[in-house]
């Protein structure tokens, strides 16, 4: 069955030539032209991704970023005309997988959509749990648990702490955790592991398990896994 993409943006335009690349990907392709309309199309049936404009009418991305992440984990990638470090940073604080900036090559847009599918359901029941200390990260159930209680992580945030986890005590770089965690080369600057790894660093406050920054180098994950 082919994956659906729900595209949110209401330039026409825009929506016809990221339906073009798409469907000849194979994926369903779903469009509305207004942050409202998104809204209820993703609550009526949830897509596998949602392509979401930031400046829409009636409800702007932001907005509709803010409701289906709090009702929910489906990735997001959100589009936006600003060239604007701000924007892109509120974004992904509100929730987003991942930013483009228009305008954008289509096949790096379709290149996006399949890292973050790819990402979104990566792990296999077949992967065992880590340990380190009070914190386990459970790749099969994409849980992360202190003491036995669970906290909440968004997916890519998972990914990343998967990814430092595996290699604890060794120094990635961000351009290696970009390719790692979101699959691609990317294309902008690298503020978006900067901040996903302030939202982890957040939710481990007071477990006992550091993510170091490495000044000139990248970020490593401080601890030692414990294996039974």
């Amino acid at each position: 069955m082919p994956e659906t993409i729900l595209i949110a943006d209401d330039e026409a335009s825009i929506r016809d030539l990221a339906r073009l690349y798409l469907e000849k990907e194979g994926f369903r392709v779903r469009t509305a032209e207004d942050g409202v309309a998104a809204l209820d199309d993703v609550r009526r049936d949830p897509p596998a991704l949602l392509i979401l404009d930031l400046m829409m009418p009636r409800m702007d991305g932001w907005e509709v970023c803010r409701r289906v992440r709090a009702e929910g984990n489906l990735p997001i990638l959100m589009l936006t005309a600003r060239d604007q470090d701000i924007d892109k940073i509120v974004g992904l604080e509100m929730g987003a997988d991942d930013y483009l900036t228009k305008p954008f090559n289509p096949r790096e847009l379709v290149a996006r959509v399949r890292a973050i599918l790819r990402r979104a359901g990566a792990a296999t029941p077949a992967e065992r749990p880590r340990r380190f200390g009070r914190v386990e990260i459970d790749p099969a159930s994409r849980e992360v648990t202190v003491d036995g209680e669970a906290i909440v992580l968004r997916a890519k945030e998972f990914d990343l702490l998967l990814t430092l986890a595996d290699h604890a005590n060794q120094v990635l770089s961000r351009e290696q955790l970009l390719d790692r965690v979101w699959g691609y080369e990317f294309y902008g600057q690298t503020r978006t592991v900067d901040v996903h790894v302030a939202h982890l660093r957040e939710r481990l406050a007071g477990s006992g398990l550091e993510i170091d920054t490495v000044w000139g180098r990248g970020y490593k994950l401080a601890g030692r896994e414990e294996r039974t």
